[in-house]
């Protein structure tokens, strides 16, 4: 049966409009897929990539985009992971320029700035910040700052609510007890150290600190901790150190024929050391 001319035509659209709605999906589809690659591709190269590749690879990015905030703050990071401290802080700084820019990244040129020992400025761009955006990073440096300026209330606070702030707070108790122990406070050092490696056992600079701690009161006796031999040798290393420093020498003498002995290898330094000792 042949059909009106005018029922051709509404068919024909009809199929049309099908065929642009249909490629309007799949184009929209693509792009989300571009999107993600692209995401992926950039967290790998924030994560796993050497260095100097991610910043090759973000220079690349934001030369390419120039307006675009996400390549700017990839080439940030990249340059402060790769130990480039001033342009780490350069590049964060036209980052936190940018129109788009957030607290966080407010936080990382905080962060950048105390990997370059500028304090002050550090402390500045911290005050800057919302008091309402709360994130463990921002009282991880806000108690780094008070630290750095003897204010240890403030600076307990601070470690304190960022512990809260984390599922892994080893690293932060860490600090705090590091933070304790330069203050002469060893026995609440000692607790936070513990705590640092109850939640990371694995965490080599807690447990060399717990040493120290225990050392500075003359408990010259290894906690009970897991640890490999070499670990075991270099905590014997660090707690004789710390006996001879306290002019208890005979058993810092002691202690390093210890590490010398424990050590699966030659240990040159508390061989060292001892030598040293010995030779008057």
């Amino acid at each position: 049966m042949r059909l009106p001319a005018r029922y051709c035509v509404f068919a024909a659209a009809l199929a049309l409009a099908a065929c642009s709605t249909s490629d309007g999906k799949v184009s929209r589809a693509v792009d989300d897929l571009r999107e993600a690659r692209d995401a992926d591709l950039n967290e790998i190269m924030l994560t796993v990539a050497e260095p100097a590749e991610s910043v090759a690879y973000f220079e690349r990015l934001a030369t390419a985009e120039p307006e675009a905030i996400t390549p700017q703050r990839g080439l940030a990071t990249s340059l402060v992971r790769a130990k480039r401290g001033a342009e780490g802080v350069a590049a964060w700084r036209k980052v936190t320029a940018h129109p788009e820019a957030e607290p966080e990244d407010s936080v990382e040129l905080a962060d950048a700035l105390i990997r370059v020992n500028e304090w002050d400025e550090a402390e500045r761009v911290l005050d800057a910040i919302p008091p309402t955006y709360e994130t463990f990073q921002r009282y991880r440096l806000e108690a780094m700052v008070a630290d750095s300026n003897e204010e240890w209330a403030r600076a307990d606070s601070f470690y304190e609510t960022a512990a809260g702030l984390t599922t892994t707070p080893g690293g932060v108790l860490n600090n705090w007890g590091y933070s304790k122990l330069t203050r002469g406070d060893y026995r609440a050092a000692e607790r936070l150290f513990t705590d640092a490696l109850r939640q990371q056992p694995g965490l080599f600079t807690a447990k060399n600190n717990l040493v120290l701690a225990r050392g500075a009161q003359r408990n010259y006796k290894l906690p009970v901790m897991p640890m490999t031999q070499t670990e075991r040798a270099q905590l014997l290393y660090t707690l004789a150190l710390t006996a001879i420093k306290q002019n208890d020498v005979t058993i810092g003498k002691e202690l390093l024929r210890d590490a010398v002995d424990t050590h699966p290898q030659h240990f040159e330094e508390a061989a060292r050391a001892l030598r040293a000792l010995d030779g008057g």
